[in-house]
């Protein structure tokens, strides 16, 4: 099974989304992880309530450093979904980098998370079918 880290500044709300989102509708062929460079130690409500609607939604899901994941390794893809992350991610051997940025929804009401889970199905998703599943 391929492994996917995700990786945002905060991983409270993009990466955290994300990383739901891929192993709901990817979960077959893939086990996805995120993690934050500066992590907030929290998860945004809203992000977790829409993952909770799209019955996306794990216990374990938690803000988490680069550091905490890298036991899980090693990863085939580390995804970077915040132009800080992108600046700041380490180099992880044997792994493909991409960047697919977003914009933090954090701050923002309900409508900012359902329309970030909607355009990472349309942008992230079809990046995910590419470099792994192709």
């Amino acid at each position: 099974m391929k492994k996917v880290l995700v990786l945002c500044t905060g991983n409270s709300c993009r990466s955290i989304m994300a990383e739901g989102l891929l192993n709901k509708y990817f979960g077959d062929s893939l086990q996805a992880y995120s993690a934050g460079s500066k992590p907030t130690g929290r998860v945004n409500p809203n992000a977790k309530r829409i993952l909770e609607e799209e019955g996306a939604w794990r216990d374990a899901y938690h803000s988490k450093t680069i550091d905490e994941v890298q036991k899980e390794g090693p990863f085939d893809l580390v995804i970077t979904v915040c132009d800080s992350a992108k600046e700041s991610c380490p180099v992880l051997p044997g792994a493909k980098m991409v960047h697919v940025g977003f914009e933090d929804p954090d701050g923002k009401g309900y409508e900012a998370f359902e329309e970030l889970a909607k355009q990472m199905k349309e942008r992230l998703f079809g990046v995910v079918e590419r470099e792994l599943c192709a």
